[in-house]
């Protein structure tokens, strides 16, 4: 959609400071907040502006990667229901469908597998860079200073006009994530690093470097491979939550793919986006049995603490991530074992759905609520599940942050602000 577009309408805004009338054109259903600027109460003013702490109303660009309605509990990648694609696809193809638009035919599909294994190795000296971390440092700091120290590596990487060396960045940077984030583990562990392995799949390939032992050939367990599989999809866009915002804030400086991503990854380390599962684990481990829940749940509903895993920003109605990664966890049990805290799940999801409290306030289970308690089953620690987000994300991450690098409209990312600290002071004499 270009500026010469069509309004759909217009917004008719009335000055009360000066009664003024003005008729603001709306397209793709919203204003332009530069348009306020004409508002002014004399020839001086700056305009009007727009106030919107945490961007909750704000659209800060066009896309056409990912659709959510939070309504209707709709979740699309380029127009594909997410349930068709966690259901038949693989993380890979739906990686290439976010970075081109389209799903990959067989022929491409055998190419895109083959570019992107060519690639897992690291750099010997970054594995000298992860050694230098203290045995005991957080994984995803890891990652966060990893991922940055790339771009020193490919210094290609800064000319990001050029299609050719933007296509390089990306694969090596989804096929090197897995790397990483398993030779981090590793090292938490105190175990050699396990190289990657040409003839497994993606999620197989992450499996075997994170668990590989003394067996000379690692074969994953085909049920927790296509698990993983799921899981990386359903976390792979979701549109302009913090990280992305983050990467295509910093891509607007034109910052390398590394640096912007390195951001990213800081801003999913947060507890409030990238730790959420966590939180629903402590909370089940809280909660210690399904004869506790009924009172847990009073306690809740009398504002003592928040139901973790219930709710979401942005969907007003079940998360289809939350559905389909139910049926995931279902499936990884056969193979682990029944984890008790399943059945504290469901019975808290059985109960909080079942009650006006929580269906009046519209708090229905999010992806994080069950995402956690699948990857304890398969025994990858809590330290870790921020950095799956990250690996599952990489794709989305790059799409955006070439998607804005490619949009005409944009430009260097440069928020306003209303001053709201002293008038103009003098020191004293």
């Amino acid at each position: 959609m270009t500026e010469e577009a069509a309004a759909e309408g217009t917004l008719s805004v009335t000055d009360s400071r000066t009664g003024r009338s003005y008729q603001l054109p709306i397209i793709d259903g919203a204003i332009r907040t530069l348009d306020l600027r004409q508002i002014k109460v004399d020839a001086d003013d700056f305009g009007l502006m727009g106030y919107d702490p945490a961007f909750q109303n704000t659209a800060s660009c066009r896309s056409d990667i990912t659709y959510i309605d939070g309504d209707k509990g709709i979740l699309r990648y380029r127009g594909y229901p997410i349930e068709e694609l966690a259901g038949r696809r693989n993380f890979l193809e739906v990686s290439h469908l976010l970075l081109t638009g389209e799903l990959p035919s067989p022929e491409e599909q055998r190419d895109w597998v083959a570019e992107i294994t060519n690639h897992t190795f690291i750099h010997e000296s970054i594995k000298k860079f992860i050694d230098g971390f203290h045995h005991d440092a957080h994984p995803m700091g890891m990652l966060v200073s990893a991922v940055g120290a790339l771009s020193t590596f490919y210094p290609e990487a800064k000319q990001v006009q050029d299609p050719e060396v933007r296509h390089r960045q990306i694969v090596r940077l989804i096929a090197k994530m897995p790397t990483i984030a398993a030779f981090a583990y590793r090292h938490a562990m105190g175990l050699y690093y396990a190289y990657p392995d040409d003839e497994l799949s993606y999620t197989g390939n992450f499996l075997n470097m994170m668990w590989r032992a003394t067996e000379l050939k690692y074969r994953p367990d085909p049920i927790l491979e296509r698990a993983l599989d799921v899981l990386l999809i359903l976390h792979a866009d979701h549109e302009q939550n913090c990280s992305t915002s983050t990467m295509r804030l910093v891509g607007s400086s034109q910052a390398d793919p590394y640096s912007s991503m390195s951001a990213a990854c800081a801003a999913l380390y947060g507890p409030l986006h990238g730790g959420a599962n966590e939180q629903v684990l402590r909370m089940l481990r809280t909660v210690g049995t399904v004869g506790n829940i009924p009172d847990y749940i009073q306690r809740v509903k009398q504002g003592e603490f928040r139901l973790m895993g219930f709710g979401h920003r942005v969907y007003k109605n079940f998360d289809p991530r939350a559905q389909l990664i139910k049926k995931v966890a279902e499936q990884v049990f056969e193979v682990t074992g029944r984890s008790p805290l399943l059945d504290i799940a469901l019975e808290i999801e059985r109960i909080a759905l079942e009650d006006d409290y929580f269906v009046s306030h519209k708090l229905y289970p999010n992806v994080d609520f069950y995402s956690g308690i699948i990857y304890l089953a398969m025994g990858i620690p809590v330290e870790m599940f921020p950095v799956l987000f990250a690996i599952g994300r990489t794709p989305g991450w790059l799409a955006h942050w070439e998607e804005g690098l490619l949009d005409p409209e944009q430009k260097i990312g440069r928020p306003r602000q209303l001053y709201v600290g002293p008038a103009q002071r003098h020191l004293e004499s």
